[in-house]
């Protein structure tokens, strides 16, 4: 059984759990410290590296990954022929928008999402982010992909 088999549950944890302020304090402080202004990108690139860990097969996974992973409520709205269309909320993410409205960043989700929508289609995919702050503080991820920019296989079952 590999890690994209399943992933952590809950209950694998006992009964530890993390308060979202620590969550956020590591989040929104100290990476961003880190990383700097390399910090977007850079969490873009680590989702797609911990897409690769925990693959995943369906969008249906995809929305309960994001819900063990504590990353929101993912609900697929729209599907196109080359653009599929999440938006993802949660208290956590709607604090993090009201607290941090000029820093917030969804990156390492979107990079996740881009990974796995990659797999799942076959084709070279990228995912773009829309951060709502109006009245529904929520989160749009958009991924585009072409269709003439499939994905080759045996260089993913390489890694």
């Amino acid at each position: 059984m590999t890690r994209g088999d399943i992933y952590p549950q809950p209950e694998h944890f006992g009964d530890a759990s993390v308060p979202a302020f620590g969550y956020e304090l590591i989040r929104n402080e100290l990476i961003s410290e880190l990383l700097g202004e390399e910090a977007a990108s850079i969490l873009y690139w680590s989702g797609r590296k911990i897409g690769r860990h925990y693959p995943l097969n369906s969008e249906e996974q995809l929305t309960e990954f994001f819900a063990q992973a504590g990353w929101g409520t993912l609900t697929l709205v729209d599907k196109g022929k080359n653009k599929i269309t999440f938006d993802c909320r949660s208290a956590l993410i709607e604090s993090r928008i009201k607290d941090y409205p000029e820093s917030v960043v969804f990156t390492l989700e979107a990079g996740f999402i881009a990974e796995q929508m990659q797999r799942i289609l076959g084709f070279v995919a990228e995912t773009y982010t829309e951060i709502r702050t109006g009245r529904e503080k929520k989160v749009i991820f958009s991924v585009k992909w072409d269709a003439k920019d499939s994905v080759d296989r045996s260089i993913e079952a390489a890694e």
